[in-house]
């Protein structure tokens, strides 16, 4: 009965999560007409850091309850995801058209961040440390990353004000607007946090370890608000919404899901991480960079090859995971 309970709840945060992105999405479009920026721009902000919302929870309660592997693998964990698995389908359901701007500033902007986030992280082979560490300074750095992402934001806002560029016509008032990007966050955010807690309940109730549960139900479940954001965008053709939307998670992800709650709460230390994973996360940025310099669209093939370094990657860590399990 109970795991009938929780399957019901999980069907339903599916159902609030996918309408809660259409509106989201609608909002944010009409919002940015209104505004007249691009909706690249609303892509960085409005969506990603709602979107982003589910990880900075899960990264604060992981911290206060000293889970810090959790914390750094949701990091790491989702911003490869969003990469490799979001963009290679987003690719496979329609080629993705890459502005000149996100090729030359706010790809290798991303590329950046994560690459300082690694030599923060490699203490051991730096500064000739005992352990590797993330500790508070660390964490203000990110910080002080994330106001030049800021910076970059509101320079690009006036820029495209002051153009006067000619933009299509809004589709709702201002007001009805904000209303949807309202409601739509609570859709993606609560529909994201049901289906979390009801997949968990559900995968303790059948004999999953807790391990399992994080590297699956927590990794995937907390990027399920870019996940349906992206294919909903896809299907939609708004490109630029959907670039934003990755690239504005991904740094929204190490600047303030990493940084602000080790710059709060202080040094944090990982167990067990390897150097594949940190990798793989400058790594994922490089080939979407490269991607789409390559001739400013990410085809459909181009999106299948992500996908499959996705799953072999993932496919790795899910068989290294089974192989240490008692039998």
């Amino acid at each position: 009965m109970e795991i009938a309970l929780q399957v019901v709840l999980l069907i339903v945060g599916f159902v609030v999560l996918i309408k809660g992105a259409d509106w989201l999405i609608d909002g944010a479009v009409s919002t940015a007409s209104h505004f007249k920026v691009s909706k690249m721009l609303i892509g960085l902000t409005i969506v990603a850091f709602g979107t982003g919302a589910p990880e900075l929870a899960v990264s604060i309660s992981s911290l206060l309850n000293g889970t810090t592997d959790m914390l750094l693998g949701n990091v790491i964990g989702s911003n490869i995801l969003n990469i490799l698995l979001l963009i290679g389908i987003a690719a496979l359901i329609r080629p993705i058209r890459v502005k000149k701007d996100t090729v030359s500033k706010e790809l290798p902007l991303l590329l950046l961040i994560s690459t300082i986030l690694i030599v923060l992280f490699l203490d051991v082979f730096l500064m000739d440390a005992d352990v590797n560490t993330i500790s508070r300074a660390d964490g203000i750095i990110c910080l002080l990353c994330f106001t030049i992402f800021l910076f970059y934001i509101i320079t690009m806002a006036r820029k495209n004000r002051s153009a006067k560029k000619e933009v299509e016509k809004p589709k709702f008032k201002l007001k009805t607007s904000a209303l949807l990007i309202l409601i739509g966050l609570i859709g993606v955010v609560g529909g994201s946090e049901l289906v979390v807690s009801s997949a968990s309940s559900i995968a303790s109730a059948i004999g999953v370890s807790d391990r399992i549960i994080a590297l699956t139900i927590i990794a995937f479940g907390t990027s399920l608000p870019e996940l349906i954001t992206t294919i909903k965008a896809a299907k939609k053709g708004e490109t630029e919404l959907l670039v934003g939307n990755i690239i504005g998670s991904n740094i929204f992800n190490i600047c303030i899901v990493l940084g602000l709650p080790v710059a709060l709460f202080g040094t944090v230390t990982p167990e067990s991480f390897e150097a594949l994973d940190i990798a793989m996360l400058v790594g994922s940025a490089a080939i979407l960079l490269l991607v789409a310099r390559s001739g400013r669209k990410i085809t459909r093939s181009e999106g299948l090859l992500m996908l499959t370094t996705f799953a072999l990657y993932y496919g790795y860590i899910i068989f290294a995971t089974l192989s240490t399990l008692p039998q």
